[in-house]
């Protein structure tokens, strides 16, 4: 390896040491894995946090949950607990983990178990994991708790295993961005054992367990799982930091084969013989072509796809990579993906080849390969097609080329024929050799150059060097000059050809990598499916010049029949159900594929982790396949729009169970408001209408009238809760229009205590309206109305006999209207929340749904008003009403 090789790359050494720093900042995960509960991960956990706190590390419990067992909780002895927060929901108080408190204090360790939990509502985070993150990015580490079923890639196959379906669940990335994952292992005996011994769950719960998810079966499956995702992870940190550290030896640390793909009949084999044997050995491989920038024919394109097919299809991981040494590109990529083994193909080529000097590309491969194996696999002779003599002669220029190569040459001849005699037949080489250096920058490849060199070499001697007209040469000088020159016109010609392909070579590669950026770019920019759906026809239409139609989802979560409004062609009936079968069954399909391929496109299913988001169609031009390399850059397009699409869905679906979750919360809260509310009146209304049936009662006029007045009371009581979810569905439904006439502010304020003076008996009222208010517009029923919503709240959170003050005044245009008590007030945490639907002062007394407060400032606010709620100064609450009066 020489100087160059061995100099590290200065923009990823740059982007190392920016990442190194970024990681400093951070703090660091450490998850304690294991394959189900039980197996003693909280406990391992707890044990390294004794162990961090005896090594001076300031180490506090952020939640643990012990399950009341004894041994774990033992372990917590010593170690600081940062107090949870209460949180209400449903009118039962929950305890999670205080953020916050936590931040506030921030120790050098916290320990948070169970990652995957979903917090309660009213949490700052959604899921648990999001807190972790959060408190990781303030340079805090963190010990936490994960099993495999909780992971999102796993959890259906875990549903299919066990029969449960896992709710909680962490995106993989989680478990990928861990800076440390212990492993806490036992066999599915000893495990079933603590369960009979009642150290996982209470007897009666162990041995239904025993009976469903923790059958040994289903336990032998979830321990392989969580054994091969450790050593799955183990695998990638070790590529990681062999790439991180530059090295380039091969770890044997366990095997790892890859097979050499390329135009050839023989690849087939040998991409099945590979399998073979990564499946014998039980070990992972990948197929690797080396895109070398030669031209190569149709035949042979179809025939490379054809080989990827069959690797993906076998399992293989596949890696296309661009370089110019093919024998230094496969090395470059073993070592990149610690590979152990390479297996290639027996060279077939012919003798005379060999004989000319040409590379054998499997004694280079041996001879520069060192620590990595490489395995040669023969196979039965066949018609290896275009692979020929004419390949390795490397002569892929058309007809044409030769031709014209031939026809300048045979110009700058006659030229330099009609005046030779003026300048000496030296300076004629040097014109010929100039001719021989420029043409590789016209594109002409090596063998038109060669034919080139020849011709000019062979006319200069024939027609120039005496004695003329002969191929013989007497002098010494001129047939040296001959000779180097001949050497100096092939050697410049093929270099000038080399660095000119090397040109092209790089400027495909930076168009590839520019439409990639492009489309990366665009997606990241787009906000919702249909602007991703219009991002990828544009890019793949502009870059691949093709017709494309896109398939999303329709709400049922079923392919829509009818193609996104960006598609740019339409297909009919016979040919939506061959992308409907490309859905269906997650495979590419269509023309130019092995299933219907009568197609007149090619459909690409469009599959992210877990399912099928939709099916994207490709048809070219003139129905000419894609060249190979423009496939794997379409498969790597289609992949970006893939994850895209699964991040909009992801979104999607996240609002939607949002609402969902709102509207059970919702529906929950209203119902046991309505339920609480609408049973106290009624009892009181069939209570005291059986008391009539008692002929004593009837003759006692005192009682009678008591009764009269409680089932009076009582029946306000269900008319103030009907006219309240009447009112809140009219400002719901956005149909509330004003009927505003010119009133009277005094008739408002006095019609209002009118309708409540029974309540207001046991309270002492003042009124004070300014004098000569004139007369605005206003809708008197519903100000009426938002007037008794907060009187009425005034009289409920005050004792009897508390003052209720109501003050009306003007100011600037502004008709103010105040309500205040001399009672408790509010807290500082309940006054932004006091005009929330059915939001209801916590430890309050009974009664109420929470939507009157709400009510009257739509009602307000429909007149383009204000309403606020305040502590006095000297105690107690006011509301501030402003109407505007013109």
């Amino acid at each position: 390896m020489n100087a160059t090789e061995e100099r590290p790359n200065p923009d990823s050494l740059l982007e190392s040491i920016k990442q190194e720093e970024l990681n400093a900042q951070k703090g660091k995960l450490k998850i304690f894995f294991g394959m189900c509960a039980g197996v003693g991960k909280t406990y391992t956990m707890l044990e390294a946090a004794q162990t961090a706190k005896r090594d001076g590390v300031d180490v506090v419990v952020g939640l643990v949950e012990t399950h009341k067992r004894k041994e774990t909780e033992e372990l917590l002895e010593g170690l600081e607990q940062i107090p949870l927060k209460e949180i209400e929901y449903r009118g039962t108080i929950f305890k999670e983990t205080d953020l916050d408190a936590i931040l506030k204090r921030k120790p050098k360790l916290v320990i948070i178990d169970e990652l995957a939990h979903t917090n309660i509502p009213g949490s700052r985070h959604v899921k648990r994991f999001q807190d972790v993150f959060e408190i990781l990015n303030n340079g805090i580490d963190v010990y936490t708790t994960l099993n495999v079923q909780h992971i999102e890639s796993r959890a259906e196959t875990v549903r299919q295993i066990t029969g449960s379906v896992i709710r909680e669940t962490v995106p993989d990335s989680v478990f990928e961005k861990a800076d440390e994952v212990e492993l806490v292992d036992i066999t599915p005996d000893e495990l079933l054992k603590r369960l009979s011994e009642g150290k996982v769950y209470a007897p009666e719960r162990s041995k239904q367990a025993v009976q469903n998810f923790f059958r040994k079966g289903n336990l032998t499956a979830l321990r392989e799982m969580a054994l091969r995702m450790t050593a799955e992870r183990v695998d990638w940190q070790l590529r990681d930091y062999k790439t991180e550290k530059r090295i380039d030896a091969i770890w044997k640390s366990s095997q790892r084969f890859m097979v050499a793909v390329s135009p050839s009949p023989y690849s087939a084999d040998l991409i099945r013989w590979t399998r073979r044997l990564a499946y014998s050995m039980e070990t992972s491989w990948l197929a690797v072509y080396v895109e070398s920038g030669q031209r190569i024919s149709e035949e042979n394109r179809e025939l490379i796809q054809k080989n990827f097919n069959l690797a993906r299809e076998l399992g293989a991981e596949i890696i296309t990579v661009s370089d110019k040494d093919v024998v230094g590109a496969l090395i470059k990529a073993a070592k990149e993906n610690n590979v152990t083994q390479i297996i290639v193909g027996k060279t077939r080529e012919k003798k005379f080849l060999k004989l000319a000097g040409h590379h054998d590309i499997v004694e280079r491969l041996i001879k520069n390969s060192g620590d990595i194996d490489v395995y040669i696999v023969g196979g039965d002779k066949k018609d290896e097609g275009n692979i020929s003599w004419k390949n390795y002669l490397r002569f892929q220029s058309s007809w044409l080329r030769y031709q014209l190569a031939m026809l300048i040459v045979l110009i700058v001849g006659i030229f330099c024929y009609t005046v030779y005699k003026d300048i000496g037949y030296q300076t004629v080489s040097l014109l010929f050799l100039l001719t021989v250096s420029l043409m590789p920058l016209f594109n002409f490849g090596p063998g038109p150059t060669f034919i080139a060199a020849l011709l000019s070499a062979l006319s200069w001697n024939f027609f120039f060097i005496p004695p003329q007209y002969t191929f013989h040469i007497y002098k010494v000088e001129d047939a040296l000059m001959f000779v180097m020159y001949f050497i100096v016109a092939i050697v410049t010609g093929f270099l000038t050809a080399r660095i000119r392909s090397q040109e092209i070579f790089v400027k495909q590669r930076e168009k590839r990598t520019n439409a990639l950026y492009n489309l990366t770019k665009d997606l990241s920019a787009a906000n919702d499916l249909n602007e991703v759906a219009e991002v990828s026809v544009k890019n793949i239409t502009q870059h691949f010049d093709v017709d494309v139609i896109l398939f999303l989802l329709n709400q049922e979560k079923k392919i829509s029949p009818a193609s996104h409004l960006a598609s740019t062609f339409s297909i009919d009936d016979g040919e939506w159900r061959i992308a409907q079968w490309a859905y269906l069954n997650k495979q590419k399909c269509g023309m130019f594929t092995n299933t219907l391929p009568l197609a007149v496109a090619t459909y690409y299913p469009l599959n992210s982790l877990r399912n099928s988001l939709g099916v994207l169609g490709i048809r070219t031009k003139n129905d000419q396949q894609l060249l190979f390399d423009q496939q794997v850059l379409l498969d790597t397009f289609i992949a970006q729009i893939t994850t895209t699409l699964e991040r909009e869905y992801l979104n999607e679906l996240a609002k939607e169970s949002l609402v969902v979750s709102e509207s059970e919360k919702l529906y929950k809260t209203l119902f046991n408001s309505i339920s609480h509310e609408l049973k106290t009146p009624i009892t009181t209304i069939i209570s005291a209408a059986s008391s009539f049936n008692s002929e004593e009662n009837l003759k006692n006029e005192n009682f009678v009238k008591r009764i009269l007045k409680e089932i009076n009371i009582a029946a306000e009581r269900l008319n103030r809760l009907v006219e309240n979810l009447l009112d809140m569905a009219r400002l719901e439904s956005g149909v509330l229009k004003l009927k505003s006439d010119w009133h009277d502010i005094s008739d408002l304020i006095y019609g209002a205590v009118n309708r409540l003076k029974n309540e207001l008996t046991n309270h002492k009222l003042t009124i004070e309206i300014q004098k000569e208010i004139k007369l605005f517009k206003f809708d008197y029923g519903l100000m009426e109305q938002a007037l008794i919503n907060i009187l009425h709240n005034s009289v409920t959170y005050t004792k009897e006999g508390s003052e209720i003050l109501i003050n009306v005044k003007t100011e600037n245009d502004s008709c103010v209207i105040s309500i205040a008590d001399n009672g408790s007030g509010f807290t500082v945490e309940t006054l932004p929340k006091l005009f929330q639907k059915f939001y209801r002062v916590p430890q309050t007394k009974t009664g109420g749904t929470g939507l009157g407060l709400s009510i009257a400032k739509g009602f307000i606010e429909a007149h383009k008003g204000s309403v606020k709620a305040e502590n006095r100064e000297t105690g107690g609450a006011i509301f501030t009403i402003k109407l505007p009066m013109n």
